[in-house]
């Protein structure tokens, strides 16, 4: 009888245990795809239409060195043929808040064009990346370009891909 009475109680303390770890698991919610289109060209990714950016470099501006290249950034192509630069992760976040409820990251992101074949002066502008941290999220809560507000998310939001366009 001891013996049955145990092995109930010890199932019930798995059961109870598993329980609250799936109660305890954070989603992670963080993933960008940013395209970039003007008044006149739908595309700017795309290097192969005219007066589109031909190539493209990232900097994390928080990172340890000066020259701190976020290498997880690469240009992705939808089945409709339009691009955009999918974000997963690689670049630092600090808190920006005490409490630890905020984090952003801040990048500099370095566009080339060439018109007729000829080299235009080179585009850095400033992309940020605020997060909102709580048990159970850590999500992208906003995205700036050069200081503007492109995205928000609000609190408790599913997770999605999150669809970031930039009018430049």
């Amino acid at each position: 009888m001891k013996n049955i009475f145990l092995y109930i109680l010890l199932l019930s303390g798995v059961a109870i245990s598993c329980g609250s770890d799936d109660d305890s698991l954070q989603r992670i919610d963080q993933i960008l795809n940013i395209y970039m289109k003007s008044d006149t060209n739908p595309d700017l990714l795309n290097a192969k239409k005219s007066g589109s950016f031909t190539s493209f470099s990232v900097n994390d501006m928080l990172g340890d060195k000066e020259n701190s290249p976020v290498t997880t950034m690469p240009l992705r192509m939808r089945q409709d043929s339009v691009y955009y630069i999918e974000y997963i992760g690689g670049a630092k976040r600090k808190k920006f808040d005490s409490a630890g409820t905020t984090y952003y990251s801040r990048m500099a992101l370095t566009l080339n064009r060439t018109v007729n074949n000829a080299p235009q002066p080179v585009v850095t502008d400033i992309l940020e990346i605020r997060y909102r941290n709580t048990p159970e999220v850590f999500q992208v809560s906003e995205v700036l370009y050069n200081n503007k507000s492109v995205f928000t998310k609000g609190a408790g939001t599913p997770n999605s891909i999150n669809n970031v366009t930039i009018t430049k």
